[in-house]
């Protein structure tokens, strides 16, 4: 753990740490979301965005926070109630078995959960604890990490509009994990009005002494050099086994959806859905090199500006 010398020293020098911190704190909450966006913009990207004529990835993923709203995108982000969506589109034996859901990290039923479980908040990206061992598991510091994920509207963090009413709760689901890995490796492909244009593995999550690799291939599975969300893997990873079902699965859930990221995870062959990503990095996270940010952004097209009335 750091010391509050060093954490203050950061807050002091670390423009984003500052940033993030002021905006727990509800210091930016007045903002207008174009006001918020572009000043979060100009911290984390590094350059100030075109809102009004965009080109990049970021650029056009902060338009469509501003002027796509489709009142269907709350549900997709709803960890919970998006599973109706799932099972009307592509079927039950894709979600991940509900093994329960509470208002409140008081309210949870640990008698009637197995040895292994995962919590997640529904209403976010991030609050998320992992059980191996019922008889080992940190009630404690899963409920503080849990009740506070609930106590903040995740809209605020990045202005993503669909978070905004998305009901905050905890949900219990069955723990997964792949024999062969040893890991719960995601599969998240990244559509644009349908089109599945590439795919990201995320891989070593469960690895205490390695960072989390990132790493970014085409629908033929070859691989990307690039750099978005963190390092690469020493080694290229290998694709899923059902890697064309998981394509035409991402692209049946995403017609006539501008952009989202639709994730899998694959278990002894099986696939399951994970998550529907609107704005994925928050419209905020820098490419390296910029060149993708561009590539990214003109996959994009963008529909035509609603008039205000």
């Amino acid at each position: 753990m750091r010391s509050p010398l060093k954490m203050a020293g950061s807050f002091l020098t670390n423009a984003e740490i500052r940033f993030g911190y002021l905006n727990k704190m509800g210091f930016y909450h007045h903002l207008s979301d174009e006001q918020y966006i572009m000043k979060k913009s100009r911290i984390y990207l590094h350059y100030v965005p075109d809102l009004q004529n965009p080109h990049t990835y970021n650029e056009k993923l902060n338009w469509l926070k501003l002027h796509d709203h489709n009142p269907l995108y709350t549900q997709l982000v709803d960890k919970y109630e998006v599973k109706k969506y799932i099972e009307a589109h592509i079927g039950t034996q894709y979600i991940v078995p509900t093994l329960g859901i509470w208002d409140r990290f008081d309210e949870i039923d640990f008698d009637s959960l197995p040895q292994q479980f995962v919590l997640k908040c529904t209403h976010d990206s991030g609050g998320v604890v992992i059980c191996t061992d019922k008889a080992h598991f940190d009630r404690q510091a899963a409920e503080k990490k849990l009740t506070a994920a609930l106590g903040f509207n995740y809209y605020y963090d990045s202005r993503e509009w669909p978070y905004k009413d998305v009901k905050p709760r905890i949900m219990a689901e069955k723990y997964l994990v792949d024999s062969a890995d040893g890991e719960l490796r995601d599969y998240k492909f990244y559509t644009f009005n349908g089109v599945v244009r590439a795919m990201l593995i995320v891989g070593d999550r469960s690895k205490a002494d390695m960072p989390t690799t990132y790493d970014y291939f085409d629908r033929e599975d070859q691989w990307l050099d690039f750099r978005f969300g963190g390092p690469n893997a020493q080694q290229h990873p290998h694709p899923p086994k059902h890697l064309q079902e998981m394509i035409a699965l991402a692209e049946q859930l995403s017609k006539e959806i501008v952009h989202v990221r639709v994730d899998f995870y694959e278990v002894d062959g099986q696939i399951y859905f994970g998550e529907m990503t609107f704005y994925d990095g928050g419209g905020s996270q820098p490419f390296e090199p910029f060149a993708w940010d561009r590539q990214f952004g003109d996959w994009i097209s963008l529909p035509e500006k609603k008039q205000e009335k």
